[in-house]
């Protein structure tokens, strides 16, 4: 399959230390309009502004810092929170909706913990079972073959990405496989709360860093993947 390990975006600081500019990854518009910014407003149903605060802060003890989310940039309905969802799957199964822009962790009896996500963009959409092969924390990035072709510039990290903030992959990546051979898909994380809610990776889906933190400690590796049809 043409595809890519995944597509995100960079901070400006990681881009002005010479790391590669995620946005060579991204596609369209990423614009979305400001939401209210006292610390008691509302942002719909499940959580309020400083609730958000507090859930998307920043992770100062991370092995690279991770900085707080700009709640202000994310619409609100892609705020992690638990939801009614009945889909019938073991509790702790993962559901990506690329249709929505969500991932889904069944908790049982009928809910599920939602998080908003980007997913692939026009071209690289996929579905199907999968499950966790393998995890890793702060991983390196190696640009699959069909990427260095469609975009040369990658091709000084043929021999991989050290780990940073600047790296694609981010803090933590859970990697999809089916019957024993990776698929080159992944779970990633992002500090850009501007691509959650988009399509802008070569299939790869990307949660938050403080989401996918949240999502990794609970995914044991063998866990079930499923995704939905666009």
């Amino acid at each position: 399959m043409d595809h890519e390990n995944t597509t995100t975006g960079e901070p400006e600081s990681a881009a002005r230390a010479g790391l590669i500019g995620r946005r060579t990854f991204l596609a369209g518009s990423l614009g979305l309009g400001a939401l209210a910014l006292a610390g008691c407003a509302s942002l719909g149903p499940g959580m309020s502004m400083a609730e958000a605060e507090r859930v998307y802060g920043p992770l100062p003890d991370e092995r690279f810092p991770v900085p707080a989310v700009n709640v202000s940039k994310i619409n609100p309905k892609y705020l992690r929170r638990t939801v009614r969802y009945d889909r019938q799957e073991v509790a702790g199964t993962i559901v990506v909706d690329p249709r929505n822009y969500y991932v889904y962790r069944i908790e049982g009896d009928g809910y599920a913990t939602r998080y908003g996500a980007n997913v692939g963009r026009a071209g690289f959409l996929w579905s199907g079972d999968a499950y966790i092969g393998r995890k890793a924390e702060w991983p390196v990035w190696t640009p699959p073959r069909e990427m260095i072709q469609r975009q040369p510039e990658v091709a000084k990290y043929a021999g991989g990405m050290a780990p940073g903030l600047g790296n694609p992959l981010g803090a933590r990546t859970l990697y999809l496989y089916q019957n024993g051979a990776y698929t080159l898909y992944t779970i990633y994380s992002t500090i850009q709360p501007e691509t959650i809610g988009k399509g802008v990776s070569s299939g790869c889906v990307g949660l938050l860093t403080q989401d996918m933190m949240d999502l990794y400690a609970k995914t044991p590796v063998d866990t079930k993947v499923v995704v939905l049809k666009a």
